[in-house]
């Protein structure tokens, strides 16, 4: 295969070297990309805003209305993995349209559903649509970005799952009570099919690769498509740093999901909050959570630029600055003190989410990038936002809410130890993309 010099805005299918300096439309498919992943969490959380609208019309049980937001989380963590992998092969930029496609209609047959059954099957499909979006979106973010901004961009992409999560569920309320349960879910699919379209007609797969930034002596100049028939899925898994990121980022999902899930009846149980206060309350917390994401990820890039090593470091800090305050804010007694503590814990609780996907664009092919995030999603997934909940819950039916709070930032430990294992085998780790870009030139 030939080989030739690279450089910003040659002709389509070059990618650009890290020195270059992006053009605008890396920014608009960043912006094209986020808003669609605030339609996929508008999406997925509005129908939380209307639990009393349904239990009023068709008399449901709570635990068939739990089911109604299970079915969606269970379908992303079953099919997050095997959809990277098959974008990854098929086109990342079609496969993002083709699923905002499918969860945008799946919320609009929500809306349409006659019964609980028809609405279960259509919050099944919002899922399957949604279970790779953010793995293959956040691939095509940061290939046409610099690798000196990935943690920045990582993490203000993560970030927006809090953030449409917000939006989906105060703007489903307000639609709600003035127009009916129906023409909130509707609304949210109305949003996504516009930006379905809008995001068609503007980002194509060759205008991608125009823009592709890849680090120099890695970008592969073959279509990422024939690159991953290539290079073996095991690579995903054969790195000893990768593993130990994909194992540090779920734990300290672990605790920030905890915080979503938790706060809440925490408030309305210890601090005597009535429901509504204490949803705006935890509404903050989940934009501190955010908001962390994305500060953190611009700190670590910033500091990390000369060295690599460094974006380990600032995720080790963010955990244990997190499990640190948040162990002394759960001991504090019930005070404004107190939830301040908390809010600044929630800021870091997240935060490593921006240098974990730096990392785990270092250390996999370009070609598997997509594959990487599913891999990194699923971790955070499991470990985290299904464990985190579940494991807290259990706990407190046993020992209460408070105690299990009070122990819940320990999970922060084993993050910090898997980060520092893998910072340890880092350099070995580093080689091995090269390698593999080596082979599959071959």
């Amino acid at each position: 295969m030939k080989s030739h010099a690279l450089s910003a805005g040659e002709l389509p299918g070059r990618t650009r070297t890290a020195a270059a300096r992006p053009p605008l439309y890396p920014w608009v498919v960043f912006a094209l990309t986020f808003g669609l992943l605030l339609s996929d969490y508008m999406s997925r959380q509005v129908l939380n805003a209307v639990f009393p609208f349904l239990k009023a019309e068709w008399a449901l049980s709570d635990s068939q209305l739990a089911s109604l937001t299970s079915v969606v989380a269970l379908t992303v963590g079953v099919l997050t993995f095997p959809l990277a992998i098959l974008a990854d092969r098929w086109g990342r930029v079609r496969s993002l349209v083709l699923m905002a496609a499918i969860w945008s209609a799946a919320t609009l047959a929500c809306a349409v559903a006659a019964d609980y059954g028809q609405l279960l099957a259509a919050r099944f499909l919002v899922g399957a649509g949604e279970a790779a979006y953010g793995s293959v979106g956040i691939a095509v973010v940061l290939s046409v970005f610099a690798p000196h901004v990935r943690a920045t961009f990582g993490g203000a992409f993560m970030a927006g799952g809090s953030f449409g999560s917000t939006i989906g569920i105060a703007l489903g309320g307000i639609i709600a009570v003035q127009f009916g349960w129906r023409w909130a879910l509707a609304s949210m699919a109305a949003v996504g099919l516009v930006l379905v379209v809008v995001f068609r007609l503007t980002v194509t797969q060759r205008r991608v690769d125009r823009y592709r930034c890849e680090d120099a002596g890695t970008a592969v100049e073959e279509s990422e498509a024939d690159a991953a028939r290539r290079v073996p899925l095991s690579s995903l898994f054969s790195n000893t740093s990768v593993l130990c990121v994909y194992l540090g980022s779920g734990l300290q999902m672990f605790v920030a999901a905890v915080l979503l899930a938790w706060t809440p009846s925490y408030l309305n149980r210890y601090h005597a909050m009535s429901p509504d206060t204490a949803g705006m309350v935890s509404a903050v917390v989940v934009l501190l959570i955010g908001a962390g994401m994305i500060a953190c990820g611009a700190i670590t890039d910033r500091i990390s630029r000369q060295r690599p090593e460094r974006k380990w470091t600032t995720a080790v800090c963010c955990s244990t600055a997190s499990a640190v305050l948040l162990a002394i804010g759960f001991q504090l007694p019930e005070s404004g003190l107190q939830l301040v503590v908390i809010g600044c814990g929630a800021f870091f609780s997240a935060g490593a989410s921006g240098p974990a996907t730096a990392m785990v664009a270092e250390l996999t092919h370009p070609s598997l990038r997509a594959s990487g995030f599913g891999a990194l999603t699923l971790a955070n997934s499991l470990l985290g936002l299904a464990a985190g909940p579940f494991a807290v819950g259990v706990l407190a039916d046993s020992a209460g809410l408070l105690t299990a709070l009070r122990i819940a930032p320990l999970v922060h430990v084993g993050a910090v130890a898997a980060l520092l294992i893998g910072k340890r085998c880092l350099p070995a780790g580093l080689r091995r993309p090269a390698a593999l870009n080596d082979r599959a030139s071959a």
